[in-house]
């Protein structure tokens, strides 16, 4: 038979090594040329290779960096990223380049300048060519240019307005992408140039782009330098920043709130209230109100976010009273106290200064601080020296006295008149309400990087928390009476009236009312009663059945819930998710989308402009990672991008979010989830695409619910019906089978 001899050339398709990447590189006025890079070899021997084939010179002035939106430079840090079908251009050295571009910027010629800042705007994002330009001194050259130059181009402002507005625009760009690459000190910066950077806030109100990189660099300055903040504390104030908030660009609005959130949070404690008071002068609350929550458009994350920061800094400022303990020898402090005796009891003019008129009305004021539901009817100062709350439980009360006087006396009176020992004592009960109210609203802990959960009803009222607290004193006394507790064990009627009462007020905050008084409506129809159906209800769906055959059945079904759970899990991952990408700023323009392929087995990502609506689709995301390709999945602290120094890589809310996927020898993909469901449908779809156990709470808890839902419908024929813990015995043998009929 005739033998067949293959092609010299032929060869039988194998897979390409790990180590090989297939490439196209890009050259201007040349055809792209394909070519596999082999990963091992040293980056500088590629590029020449590449020049060779081009025969160009002097290859150590060459570079590679991807051809796409970002023009990123390849070096031997992140070569690892460069995946099969890539494509990059070879161009001159981020030195050369950095270089060329530091003396374009420095051109005569008006036109030339204009072009070189805008090219310096768009490279100065790349940390490679970012270490080169500021090695040039290149960061001063900008402030410089920022600080004096614009005078000199001010005189053409009338003639030529555009290009001016265009060259400062692009100016400040690219400063802010070099700063944000945390490179150079914030604090090298001169009064000169922050006094320049305060003055566009006012001058360029009207230029979006200038006055949006104006307010980021103000705020990086407040945020990363002590002095700098007061220096920008002098030449900012926020009746400059006010007329920001009442436009309709909600991105200069959520700078403009970041600005004013650094300048509270660096703040020194002293100079805090001051500002707030400040704040409440110029009516910042309604402002926001007005033109932020109430505007008709929905509110981004960004924004969503600075309102949470501004909540929680403001709530922050009681935690000076929170701490304070009564000191019982104040006498305006006891005043306090004498005041909310008064206004319940409406005392009559006070008995002379005889012996026994005193004896009388030292009696008299036992007898009603005792009605009042203090501990300490003798000196109820005593009552108010444990931190937290402190002075804060009785700022609260009188102010609820004065503000709410018809519900106080009402709640004082109807208590202190009670004979049946049901009543709820108001001192007591506000001091742990304080207390709790506190713990709800996180009073005195910094805020997390990536929460966004502000509350539109606080930002209604400019004394919200001791409206808060009017509203939540009201609802626990109703709970008090509706479960009957007792005065005799306070301690024990707390801890079950303050859980209740603590669930009422969080399922209606999850409401997230627009006002008190849609929140208080939401109280209303949380009443114990409803809240024990809820728990009812919540605990049949969670009910864990205890006897011998419904845990067999459990043991049967659990591996088809466990594949049900998963296939959504994957279904998720193919949807996708878009991740930020945090800095010291959270800047509003770092985003990417990662999404799993329908057969599940390449991982889909890239960067985004904007956070996107919708799905994204998978050919718009440039960058793949074969799942056969990944080696481990890591969260917490155990991830790279938590490892590195850094006020944002120690929060422990990002932490808890943070996880990386790490494929090759050191290849790494780091995600930072937006939410802690997202964290568990990323972890536990990852984990099942390597074949591990899915181990997230939201899978226990999806777990839990699916079973028991599964249990009670396979149960449904068996209603009333008791199942025995035990089956049932086997008859004793017949004995005969005669009754047995052979079919055969």
């Amino acid at each position: 038979c005739p033998v067949v001899l293959a092609p010299e050339n032929s060869s039988v398709a194998m897979p390409p090594p790990a180590d090989i990447v297939k490439v196209a590189i890009e050259w201007p006025g040349a055809f792209p040329k394909l070519m596999e890079i082999d990963q091992k070899k040293p980056l500088s021997s590629i590029i020449k290779e590449v020049c060779d084939g081009w025969s160009l010179a002097n290859h150590d002035q060459f570079a590679l960096q991807h051809a796409d939106s970002s023009n990123f430079y390849i070096t031997e840090k992140n070569r690892n990223e460069i995946k099969n079908g890539a494509i990059l251009r070879l161009t001159t050295s981020p030195a050369q380049n950095a270089q060329q571009l530091h003396e374009r910027i420095q051109s005569s010629s008006m036109d030339a300048k204009l072009e070189a800042l805008k090219d310096l705007a768009n490279y100065s994002r790349d940390v490679t060519f970012a270490q080169e330009f500021i090695n040039l001194d290149g960061i001063s050259l900008l402030t410089q240019m920022v600080e004096s130059g614009t005078e000199r181009y001010q005189k053409l402002q009338k003639i030529m307005k555009p290009c001016f507005g265009d060259m400062l625009s692009f100016t400040l760009t690219a400063f802010v992408e070099l700063m944000d690459h945390g490179i150079v000190s914030w604090d090298t910066f001169s009064v000169a140039f922050i006094k320049k950077i305060a003055s566009y806030v006012n001058k360029f109100a009207s230029d979006i782009s200038i006055l949006q990189r104006s307010l980021a660099i103000l705020e990086s300055m407040v945020l990363n330098s002590h002095d700098l903040y007061q220096k920008v504390a002098q030449e900012i104030t926020i009746g400059q920043l006010i007329p920001h908030l009442q436009g309709t660009d909600q991105e200069i609005q959520t700078y403009t709130i970041a600005v004013i959130n650094a300048l509270f949070l660096k703040a020194p404690d002293d100079k805090r209230q001051e500002m707030a008071n400040i704040l409440a002068q110029k009516q910042l609350r309604s402002i926001i109100l007005t033109h932020v929550i109430r505007a008709q458009r929905a509110i981004n994350n960004e924004m969503a976010h600075q309102l949470y920061v501004l909540q929680v800094l403001t709530f922050n400022l009681l935690e000076d009273r929170m701490m304070t303990k009564m000191d019982p020898q104040d006498q305006a402090q006891r005043d306090i106290i004498f005041e909310l005796r008064r206004i319940a009891f409406d005392a009559e003019s006070e008995p002379s200064n005889s012996s026994g008129s005193m004896e009388k009305r030292k009696s008299m004021y036992t007898r009603d601080y005792k009605k009042l539901g203090f501990i300490n009817h003798v000196n109820p100062a005593m009552d108010f020296t444990q931190t937290p709350p402190g002075m804060l439980a009785l700022d609260n009360m009188l102010y609820f006295a004065k503000h709410h006087q018809d519900a106080y006396i009402r709640i004082v009176l109807e208590n202190s008149s009670r004979e049946d020992k049901h009543e709820c004592p108001f001192g007591r009960s506000s001091i742990e309400l304080t207390k709790m109210l506190c713990e709800i609203l996180k009073v005195g802990e910094l805020p997390s990087e990536t929460c966004n959960d502000f509350h539109p009803m606080f930002f209604t009222h400019d004394r919200s928390f001791e409206e808060f607290f009017c509203i939540c004193i009201q609802l626990l006394n109703k709970t008090w009476k509706e479960m009957r507790a007792t005065s005799e064990d306070f301690n024990k009627a707390r801890k079950w009236v303050m859980q209740v009462v603590k669930e009422q007020i969080m399922r209606a905050l999850t409401t997230k009312p627009s006002s008190l008084d849609q929140f208080k409506s939401k109280l209303q129809n949380l009443s114990y009663t409803e809240i024990l159906k809820i728990r009812q209800s919540e605990r049949m769906n969670q009910e864990d059945f205890q006897s011998r055959p419904i845990l067999e059945l459990k043991e049967k079904i659990q591996p088809e819930i466990l594949e049900l759970i998963k296939q959504q899990r994957l279904n998720r991952l193919v949807e996708g998710t878009c991740f930020r990408k945090l800095n010291s700023r959270r800047r509003q323009d770092k985003f990417w989308y990662c999404r799993l392929s329908p057969n599940h087995k390449v991982l889909h990502y890239g960067d985004l402009e904007e956070s996107p609506q919708g799905e994204v689709p998978h050919d718009s995301l440039q960058d793949k990672l074969p799942v056969a390709d990944i080696k481990a999945v890591v969260t917490g602290k155990d991830c790279p991008h938590m490892k590195e120094k850094g006020a944002l890589k120690q929060n422990k809310e990002v932490l808890e979010l943070a996880f990386s996927i790490l494929y090759d020898s050191s290849g790494q993909l780091n995600f930072i989830a937006p939410d802690k469901h997202e964290y568990c449908v990323w972890t536990d779809g990852l984990n099942a695409l390597l074949g591990k156990d899915m181990l997230s709470d939201l899978t226990r808890n999806d777990l839990d619910t699916l079973l028991s839902m599964e249990i009670k419908l396979r149960l449904l024929d068996l209603e009333n019906i008791q199942i025995p813990d035990a089956p049932p015995p086997i008859p004793k043998e017949p004995s005969n089978y005669d009754f047995v009929y052979d079919c055969n």
